[in-house]
């Protein structure tokens, strides 16, 4: 997302209850962190391995939650809380699966390599929201 845009959803987070503190580049962050764990997760997912389904899934949930996030509007921290803990839990179970294919497979390995970033995104601005409540 170019810095025109998150300057228009800066303005639209600022006026939701709550959220007015939000760091836009921890998010900025996040959202990239979940698109590349996206794409990751689905091309691993085409290797037949015993991670595909925690991979489709987790595409799903990463998709889910930058499109969110695109969209802060009608979100409340509450929501936006629960969503990020889903993404993190969703993450870390295919990266877990992953690594057991990640000596053998490079998809695997880079693959679990963006759950664990994106894990670490979400997790920023998990903690940015609680340190601004």
């Amino acid at each position: 997302m170019d810095a025109t845009m998150m300057g228009a959803m800066s303005k639209s987070v600022e006026s939701m209850p709550d959220m007015a503190m939000m760091d836009m580049a921890v998010l900025q962050a996040c959202m990239d962190a979940c698109a590349a764990c996206e794409q990751a997760c689905t091309v691993c997912s085409t290797q037949l391995m015993d991670c595909a389904p925690a991979c489709m899934n987790c595409a799903d949930m990463c998709h889910t939650m930058m499109r969110s996030m695109l969209r802060m509007q009608g979100m409340t921290p509450a929501t936006m809380m629960a969503m990020l803990d889903a993404c993190i839990a969703m993450c870390q179970m295919c990266m877990d699966e992953c690594m057991q294919h990640a000596d053998h497979s490079d998809v695997c390995r880079l693959c679990a390599q963006a759950c664990q970033a994106c894990m670490n995104a979400c997790m920023a601005v998990r903690d940015m929201m609680m340190a601004s409540a």
